[in-house]
C-alpha cells in the first residue's frame, strides 16, 4: 500500500511563523472580550461559562431556567423539568445590572444646523403654511409639505429650547432705541 506523500517527512520549525502572536491571537479566540463592565469584573477565568453566570444569579439556559410545563396526553399533571438550584455568591452583579438597566436613557439627536437654518427660514418666512414652504425657492430638494413639517417638528422635539428663543424672538421684535 503507498505512503502519503509527505509522512516520512522530518518536521522542522517555521522561523517565520511568530510564536508569541500566535499564542496571543489563540487566547484571544478561546476567551472573548465580555463588553459589559460588571460581568468583566466578576468574572472568573478558571470556571465555566454556566458556573460564573449561575455565579452572578444570571441564567445559562432559559430553557431551563424558565421551564415550560409539558402537557400530558391520558390526563395527569404535567411533567416541569426542575431548574437547578445554585448559590449565588455574587448578588451584587445582578444589583448593578438592574440599577444601569432601570437609569433613563438620554436622547442624543440632534439636527445638523443646515436643517435648523432651514426650518427657522420657513418658520420665519411662512409661519405655519406647509404648502407655501414647499413652493418657496429655498426648498432645494422639494420637499413636500408633510416632510417639511416632519422636518419642523423634528427640530421643535431635538432643540426644544433653542426653538422656543427662535420663535420669543420672532414674536415679540424689540424697537430700536434712538
Amino acid at each position: 500500500m503507498p505512503k502519503a506523500k509527505k509522512s516520512g517527512k522530518r518536521k522542522k520549525f517555521d522561523y517565520n511563523q511568530d510564536r508569541k502572536k500566535m499564542k496571543k491571537q489563540y487566547i484571544k479566540k478561546c476567551n472573548p472580550r465580555i463588553e459589559n463592565s460588571h460581568l468583566r469584573n466578576a468574572w472568573d477565568d478558571k470556571k465555566s461559562t454556566a458556573r460564573n453566570l449561575q455565579a452572578m444569579g444570571l441564567a445559562f439556559d432559559p430553557n431551563r431556567a424558565l421551564p415550560i410545563k409539558k402537557p400530558r396526553l391520558l390526563g395527569g399533571e404535567g411533567n416541569t423539568t426542575k431548574a437547578p438550584v445554585g448559590i449565588v455568591t455574587k448578588p451584587y452583579v445582578l444589583n448593578q445590572l438592574e440599577e444601569e438597566a432601570n437609569r433613563p436613557e438620554k436622547d442624543t439627536k440632534t439636527l445638523s444646523s443646515d436643517l435648523m437654518e432651514y426650518a427657522q427660514y420657513m418658520i420665519r418666512e411662512h409661519k405655519d403654511d406647509f404648502k407655501a414652504m414647499a413652493r418657496d425657492e429655498k426648498n432645494y430638494y422639494q420637499d413636500t409639505p408633510k416632510q417639511i413639517k416632519r422636518k419642523i417638528n423634528e427640530y421643535k422635539r431635538c432643540h426644544s429650547a433653542h426653538y422656543d428663543a427662535f420663535i420669543s424672538s420672532l414674536a415679540a421684535p424689540e424697537p430700536m432705541a434712538q
